[in-house]
């Protein structure tokens, strides 16, 4: 979650991602803290390299957790999580990334230690997962299938 919200507030965004508003707001800090805008030996050119690698970064970041981007893969995701099975997981602080039978993989924010504790308890993975993960948490798509 702090990472979604660093990159929201990097990007200006309120609460719900547009992703019209996102590009714009994109093109606008590329064009200001672009590398080859500042001159060799610039004190800011090594910190607009720096600075437009996480401007990349983070609007790749939130593209892919747009509700345009997640009901154009809304279908892919469903099948995903419905026929396949959990093949690894690996928890990180608040973020749980799933990585399923079909090559797919999914990070899940907000993912708390007690929530990992009892899905890693859990008999059946699939099942806890499916009532306590799928529809509870922000995620998105990190991995295709193969």
């Amino acid at each position: 979650m702090k990472r979604i919200n660093e990159y929201k507030k990097l990007f200006g965004v309120e609460s719900e991602i547009e992703l019209k508003a996102l590009k714009k707001s994109y093109r606008n800090l590329v064009k200001e803290w672009h590398p080859d805008k500042f001159q060799d030996g610039d004190a800011l050119q090594e910190e607009a390299e720096i600075k437009s690698r996480k401007i990349i970064d983070g609007y790749h970041f939130l593209v892919s957790m747009a509700p345009e981007t997640k009901a154009l893969n809304l279908e892919n995701y469903t099948e995903t999580i419905t026929n396949s099975s959990i093949a690894d997981y690996i928890h990180k602080g608040m973020l749980l990334e799933i990585t399923y039978t079909d090559g797919s993989a999914y990070e899940y924010f907000g993912v708390t230690k007690q929530v990992y504790v009892k899905m890693n308890n859990s008999p059946k993975l699939s099942r806890f997962a499916k009532r306590s993960i799928y529809t509870k948490f922000p995620y998105r798509m990190t991995k295709r299938k193969a």
